[in-house]
């Protein structure tokens, strides 16, 4: 499909089976449900933003690719602003509380330049195609206001368990797997900054409640089932 081609989302067919498309005997011993994942993203993401030296409380987030919305409900309020976009108009109206808003392309954002301070892109790269991605990079550059960040959060190909549970995903059967190299090559490509990056996603829910200082202590080992790219983008604006 072409970068700039309209989009018929697949998404669209999957949204009202979507949580039971997840299923997989794996991923249900990991964890039960998806809380704990977006839980655990949200926790990652608050510090990141520590370590950058933000408060979430001034930030306008936009959440790009946000699916039903799940990220959101949990973070939304935390931030000055939050709001979303994705292709799937089905799986958008499951989003109700903060703004959202429909994508015609998967390189168009339907948001003003300059508009947020922070953009998370989670688990939306490998959907995207290859010649696609750095068209969308930059989209996100620009939505973004100057110097603000932008945070990639993806599943790890140096992960086995993850390999076989996206192997057999229905949701990722067009799934292009990136590495944190491939994420943060993309990210220097348009101009930003990388800052941190960090794997997550080791331990259980059963377990991480009890030892999550083992996960801290992990967090540089490319082992973990997803991981976390936070980057600044340029304070003046740059030819992508």
């Amino acid at each position: 499909m072409a970068a700039n081609e309209k989009l018929s989302p697949e998404f669209d067919l999957y949204a009202a089976s979507y949580d039971a498309l997840l299923e997989d005997p794996i991923r249900n011993r990991f964890a039960h449900g998806t809380h704990y994942f977006h839980q655990r993203k949200w926790v990652l993401i608050q510090d990141l933003l520590h370590r950058a030296g933000l408060n979430t409380s001034s930030l306008r987030w936009l959440d790009v690719g946000c699916g039903k919305g799940e990220l959101l409900e949990l973070a939304g309020s935390h931030f000055a602003w939050a709001g979303g976009c994705d292709p799937s108009a089905a799986m958008l109206d499951s989003s109700t509380r903060f703004e959202v808003r429909q994508q015609q392309s998967q390189i168009e954002l339907p948001f003003d330049t300059g508009s947020a301070d922070f953009v998370t892109a989670v688990c939306v790269y490998h959907h995207v195609p290859q010649a696609a991605r750095k068209l969308l990079m930059n989209e996100i550059k620009r939505v973004l206001s100057p110097g603000g960040l932008a945070c990639i959060i993806e599943h790890n190909p140096w992960n086995p368990v993850t390999r076989a549970i996206v192997s057999r995903c229905p949701v990722d059967v067009d799934a292009e797997l990136l590495t944190a190299r491939d994420a943060k090559a993309l990210m220097s490509g348009c101009g930003f900054a990388p800052l941190f990056s960090d794997y997550f996603l080791y331990l259980p829910e059963r377990l991480y409640s009890r030892m999550a200082s083992l996960e801290s202590l992990l967090a540089k080992v490319p082992l973990g089932g997803q991981y976390a790219l936070l980057a600044r983008s340029p304070y003046r604006a740059s030819l992508g």
